[in-house]
């Protein structure tokens, strides 16, 4: 056993020169009291300056929010002068080129306009481009524009005989819907696209195109189906078929059965108004 002269010189090389307690302590069970002892709560006193903080304004929940929280109205604004002042569908679509006001013009890479005959009886409206109608700057080109053409040609039409375009001119990224300030600042475009084109008959393709056209606020699979109108800025009415999109039936092909009726509908429609 070495004695207490050695264990102190010990202590001494371990660095441990520094006396603390007469007795030993244990402090793991210190340690494990003051784990389980309930903190204290910190009193804080207010300093010489301190101001009581005013409440916060609630926040408006999202279903309660005004049409001025949405849209920029001076990019609508802007977009009514830019579409009225165009005479022709040439001139809307430089006046859309030129436009700035979207910011789906900035991820995509081509404006895409329109496809088919400007001149033709029957116009069909979409949603917005896709990847490939993005790249090519046509739309309807991708498979839901392959189905389309052969439901057109199931009726007796090819782009030679219809219009096609879509209320959003530019592919959101991702695919993604369009934003209601997005359709808000497309929609003088669309518009006077439509009565430029004038055509005779209008087939909404999909949910949004058809409530963009209609103003109506019901699903895709309870609007379909039923004719409906709408009005240009000149006052002419324009009968509306809208019609399950052809990327949904790509999805669900148990639903093209009534987006034939639908089709047949249109035909005989078509076919009483050039007749």
């Amino acid at each position: 056993m070495p004695n207490l002269r050695e264990l102190l010189h010990f202590y001494s090389e371990a660095g441990v020169d520094t006396p603390l307690e007469d007795l030993p302590v244990d402090r793991f069970s210190q340690v494990e009291a003051k784990r389980i002892a309930p903190a204290a709560p910190v009193q804080r006193a207010p300093g010489p300056q301190q101001q009581p903080e005013s409440p916060q304004p609630s926040q408006p929940a999202p279903s309660t929010l005004t049409r001025a929280t949405v849209p920029d109205d001076a990019k609508i604004a802007m977009a009514r002068q830019l579409a009225s002042s165009a005479a022709t569908l040439e001139e809307l679509r430089e006046q859309l080129g030129a436009f700035d006001g979207c910011n789906l013009k900035f991820t995509a890479k081509n404006l895409v306009f329109a496809d088919g005959n400007p001149n033709a009886s029957i116009m069909f409206v979409g949603e917005a481009p896709g990847r490939e109608e993005d790249l090519e700057g046509v739309p309807f080109i991708g498979r839901s524009g392959q189905l389309l053409d052969r439901m057109l040609a199931a009726i007796g039409l090819d782009r030679t005989s219809a219009y096609i375009a879509n209320t959003i001119p530019w592919r959101p990224p991702g695919n993604r819907t369009p934003t209601p300030l997005e359709t808000e600042i497309c929609r003088p475009f669309f518009e006077r696209q439509i009565e430029l084109a004038n055509p005779k008959l209008l087939v909404a393709l999909g949910g949004p195109a058809a409530k963009a056209l209609t103003n109506a606020t019901e699903g895709i699979l309870r609007l379909r189906g039923n004719w409906k109108s709408h009005s240009t800025a000149s006052g002419i009415e324009i009968p509306v078929m809208p019609t399950l999109h052809p990327a949904y039936l790509l999805r669900n092909a148990a639903q093209k059965r009534f987006a034939w009726r639908d089709f047949v509908s249109v035909k005989m429609r078509l076919r009483a108004l050039t007749e």
